[in-house]
């Protein structure tokens, strides 16, 4: 975290200076005052400057962005990061020859890669931020995939009469299930059991 230490007539001046230095403004940054001014001998002799340490504040995004940078890096993994802003949503799109690593068996290393840069982009953030990691647009691919899944299992279901148990899913991908078959008459979907083993159900009205 960068900071400096800057001293003045004034606390405000000392403050002043520093930020000059950083080059950014009062609402960026921590200040710390290290030592009150103090006047001299009548007011000319032996006193003492005011002075401040200014540190930037942390940046959410770029605390996580670093950390991915890190933890891809251990995997043995080279990719670029782009960064873009959707819906109030930061997405870390990846990309690389060696995507399907990150990806994992249907998205769960890069679930649980996005689960630990959340944790790390809100450690030290004023609000909740929410920052969802693509890889070479798979996750449109894999809602794409989950929607043709319900539409096949609900007309089996309809056909047989008899409800569908669909494999255990992540909450967000069981939501996809949900709302892609909300409309859809003649059904019903519900989940059953406990995480991480939660699935969804596919029941034929009676």
């Amino acid at each position: 975290m960068k900071k400096v230490t800057a001293s003045g007539k004034t606390v405000e001046e000392a403050v002043q200076k520093a930020l000059v230095e950083l080059n950014t403004t009062r609402d960026e940054v921590e200040i710390q005052v290290m030592e009150q001014p103090q006047k001299g001998l009548f007011g000319l002799f032996g006193g003492k400057p005011a002075v401040v340490e200014v540190k930037l504040k942390p940046n959410s995004v770029e605390e996580a962005m670093d950390f991915l940078q890190v933890l891809i890096e251990k995997m043995g993994v080279q990719v670029n990061i782009d960064i873009k802003t959707e819906n109030r949503e930061t997405i870390f799109d990846l990309q690389g020859e060696q995507i399907g690593t990150l990806i994992g068996r249907r998205g769960q290393t890069l679930d649980s890669l996005q689960y630990l840069v959340n944790l790390v982009a809100n450690r030290n953030s004023d609000g909740f931020l929410r920052i969802r990691l693509d890889a070479e647009n798979y996750r449109e691919r894999r809602k794409q995939s989950l929607e043709q899944l319900a539409d096949r299992l609900a007309k089996k279901a309809i056909q047989t009469k008899k409800p569908v148990k669909l494999e255990p899913m992540h909450a967000h991908e069981r939501k996809v299930i949900h709302t892609a078959l909300q409309n859809i008459k003649g059904i019903a979907t519900y989940s059953e059991g406990q995480e991480p083993r939660r699935y969804i159900v596919i029941n034929p009205n009676k």
